[in-house]
């Protein structure tokens, strides 16, 4: 009996002693993961750490893989991008041509017509000559010798003079002159010589598509309705044709020539509307950002850096900002009054002022700039 008892504790000590060291394990175990995880959030932190990180940052970092692949789609196919911007606008000046132009001269009065004639025309002017310069004028590019220029940074890509305002394009792998963004629509940069023919092109074509959406609003409607009557009676013809009998006749059909006219008429009101919100907002964008004597990359510059004087009780000055009005002057190089008709309504090929490599006050602002930092 009592070799028994022996028995039963000794196995049941040795049941315990196995708990215990499985425990032990286990704790083991846990204690080993958890140093694992913080030995690698450590090293995670001690590789990412950035007292300058914030949330913009991290968004850039997480969309560099799209930037990647748009600034090499944007590469290959800005031709495209050309060619359907001139495939579009030619199709919507056929089709007033072809179309609408007629019907003006049979129905409207002799003042609407030469209303019509003289501003449409006059827009469709301005916008060819504005994108055609824009795509064809080079923004600028800096000097490669290092001794051209002093007192520049060195561009980290292309190792070259960065002057003030440059900024080197991924797509076209050069830097460029006060560099705004690169367009694939123009398949060019936008920069310091052609940002005036960019922004003019899309003012003069947000008010082109504004203008074709507003007068052909009374077309677009009696179109739409008789597309919709088209397709009505299409339906009854193929009832009627189904269950026809001798003395019954399908109701008559639209001509080839009515269809076209009509689709076309409703192509033309949805293009150029669609054209006229998304490209309308752009330009007052980049209206805004002409106000303020910025581009599109400095706006984010200067956010950044208005942010971190901000903590040091500074105040941030635009140094190339002249004031609204002048801003707005310089950046459409208008020198005297007569400019505002010569260079701003009429086409004119005339240069910005300066050379881009450097900042001089420009002949038309009258007022010194403020300074950079006001304490």
């Amino acid at each position: 009996m009592r070799s028994r008892q022996r028995m039963f504790a000794a196995v049941m000590r040795l049941l315990l002693k196995c708990l215990r060291l499985g425990r032990r394990r286990r704790f083991k175990l846990v204690r080993q993961v958890e140093q694992l995880w913080q030995y690698g959030h450590l090293c995670l932190r001690s590789v990412l750490y950035n007292s300058f990180t914030n949330g913009d940052v991290v968004l850039d970092s997480l969309f560099e893989p799209v930037y990647w692949l748009v600034d090499h789609v944007t590469r290959w196919f800005g031709v495209v991008f050309v060619a359907l911007v001139i495939g579009l606008t030619s199709s919507i000046v056929a089709i007033v041509y072809i179309c609408l132009l007629p019907l003006i001269l049979q129905t409207y009065t002799p003042a609407w017509i030469c209303w019509h004639l003289a501003y449409g025309h006059w827009n469709l002017i301005m916008i060819v000559f504005h994108y055609y310069m824009a795509i064809t004028t080079s923004p600028g590019h800096p000097p490669q010798a290092k001794d051209d220029l002093t007192g520049v940074s060195i561009c980290r890509k292309c190792i070259a003079p960065k002057p003030a305002r440059t900024h080197h394009c991924s797509i076209c792998n050069r830097c460029v002159l006060k560099m705004d963004h690169h367009c694939p629509w123009l398949n060019n940069c936008v920069g310091h010589y052609n940002h005036r023919y960019f922004f003019s092109f899309c003012l003069f074509m947000t008010m082109g598509c504004i203008y074709c959406s507003i007068s052909g609003w009374e077309m677009f409607r009696d179109a739409y309705t008789a597309i919709e009557r088209m397709k009505l009676l299409e339906k009854e013809r193929l009832q009627v044709t189904a269950n026809q009998t001798y003395y019954q006749t399908p109701p008559p059909t639209f001509s080839f020539r009515q269809r076209a006219f009509h689709k076309s008429v409703v192509y033309l009101w949805v293009l150029c509307s669609s054209v006229a919100l998304a490209l309308g907002a752009l330009t007052l964008w980049h209206a805004a950002l002409i106000t303020r004597g910025e581009t599109s990359i400095e706006r984010h510059i200067n956010k950044k850096e208005r942010q971190r004087l901000q903590k040091k009780g500074k105040v941030f000055r635009n140094p190339y900002s002249y004031g609204s009005w002048d801003n707005w002057k310089v950046f459409l190089g208008v020198d005297v009054p007569r400019h505002w008709l010569t260079r701003v309504l009429l086409p004119s090929p005339h240069r910005p002022h300066g050379t881009g490599l450097s900042w001089d006050l420009p002949p038309c602002v009258t007022e010194q700039r403020v300074p950079l930092l006001a304490i």
